[in-house]
């Protein structure tokens, strides 16, 4: 645990906690289905065999969590959005109430509108789903836009087309490897249209929250190294270079659907900050002709590359390496990439897997960060704010309730909510930074 505290921030700079509506709002019989109803109804495709039909029950206990989100001290709050439940009768009422408590506290609301629970029925391999997206997006903003200001857009479409799509081991379960490419454009597409969808509606402070780790080689041999080379260009440049440049890179936009110079005029609308979502770097290097384990998952013997372990270092509940310092070399890194095109950074996700009320490893993981986090600002980053990953323990996806990121444990038995020894550490840290428990 950390000894000293950690480095003042500047004034104005953005802390917060994240959820996701599928994670934590429960009430699934109020809403239509979403295509993780689907699939978690099928046998083996959750780890412990759950749904998240109740899971923390936000939907119901909102309030509760709101007055813990007020005594932590937070200044902003992103949840998702629901599109599910937006497409049902009176789904927006439940976003009106929880807007309108955030602000009654005191606290930013900063709604994403697709955090992977895309209605059942829907598929991102058409591209009509962006319109559709568009269109969604706009019913949304009408509504809430009166009293949000702060949108996000996507949450991680890598992970998304990665996990749901290319391996199955995420809704909609599709394996179709390279053939996944059409989601992650059409999910781009549906980015672009959404941020002409909100400007349109008024807003005027619009971002994404993309995931990014830097991918470092094996070895520096060269095949590790070309290896390495695309990994990074499918999991950071894929999703990166379209939103900030305009362009795909190297030989990837002739692999996807569409008029894709036009597309990309609409996934370049200009944003007002860039989320990023870090939890560890990547060791890449060739492939093995075997299958290899890659964070509790199987990847298979065809793919380009294999992903190796980083050894010698602590690891999360997930197996996730902790390396803080790669969030100063991810932030640096973009900085020198992308130059005057990069927009200020919103870190929209930081956090980690333990078990426990008394999680000390926890609170070394998130000082860890913060720090890496500062020492990006000295070198000249335009970073404005901070959000953990995650206010309660979720449904943690197919790992279902076995993995624990709540800075709050949630006996998922009774919902009962109880501060971990983390929270009192951020909140702890807010105080420092000048912010005050309401």
């Amino acid at each position: 645990m950390a000894t000293h505290p950690a480095p003042r921030f500047p004034d104005g700079f953005l802390w917060g906690v994240s959820t996701s509506a599928h994670q934590i709002e429960g009430a699934v019989q109020l809403r239509e289905p979403s295509v993780w109803d689907v699939f978690t109804a099928g046998p083996g495709r959750v780890k412990d065999g759950s749904t998240a039909a109740v899971a923390c029950d936000h939907y119901h206990r909102y309030r509760e969590d709101v007055a813990l989100l007020a005594d932590l001290g937070v200044d902003a709050y992103r949840f998702s959005v629901s599109w599910p439940r937006v497409n049902s009768p009176g789904g927006l009422d439940f976003y009106d109430r929880l807007v309108d408590a955030l602000r009654a506290a005191g606290v930013r609301p900063v709604p994403t509108l697709f955090h992977w629970d895309l209605p059942a029925g829907l598929d991102w391999l058409e591209r009509d789903t962006a319109s559709r997206f568009a269109r969604y997006v706009s019913v949304v903003a009408d509504r809430l836009g009166d009293r949000v200001d702060k949108w996000i857009t996507l949450n991680e479409p890598a992970e998304h087309t990665l996990l749901g799509h290319a391996l199955g081991a995420h809704a909609p379960g599709g394996e179709l490897l390279f053939d996944a490419l059409p989601v992650a454009h059409h999910q781009l597409l549906a980015h672009g249209l959404a941020v002409r969808a909100l400007r349109a509606s008024g807003a005027t402070d619009v971002g994404i929250a993309n995931s990014h780790g830097p991918t470092w080689p094996a070895s520096d041999g060269p095949a590790d190294r070309e290896a390495a080379d695309l990994y990074d260009v499918l999991l950071n440049r894929l999703f990166a270079d379209p939103v900030l440049t305009g362009r795909y890179p190297d030989g990837i936009g002739e692999l996807m659907p569409g008029d894709v110079p036009a597309d990309l005029k609409i996934i370049a609308e200009p944003l007002d900050w860039y989320g990023v979502n870090y939890y560890a770097p990547a060791r890449v290097g060739a492939p093995r002709g075997a299958e290899t384990g890659f964070g509790g998952l199987t990847l298979p013997a065809e793919l380009p590359f294999s992903v190796r372990g980083i050894e010698d270092r602590p690891r999360t509940d997930s197996g996730w390496p902790v390396v803080p310092e790669g969030l100063t070399e991810l932030l640096t890194g973009f900085r020198d990439r992308y130059g005057d095109r990069l927009p200020p950074i919103v870190i929209t996700e930081n956090g980690c897997a333990y078990d426990g009320l008394d999680d000390q490893d926890r609170i070394t993981y998130l000082d860890g960060h913060v720090r890496a986090l500062h020492r990006a600002l000295e070198a000249g980053v335009d970073v404005r704010g901070y959000f953990v990953w995650s206010l309660l323990d979720n449904f943690e996806w197919a790992e279902g309730y076995a993995r624990r990121f709540g800075l709050v444990h949630v006996d998922f038995a009774t919902l009962e909510r109880t501060p971990k020894a983390s929270y009192r550490w951020f909140r702890d840290l807010l105080r420092r930074q000048g912010r005050r428990t309401r």
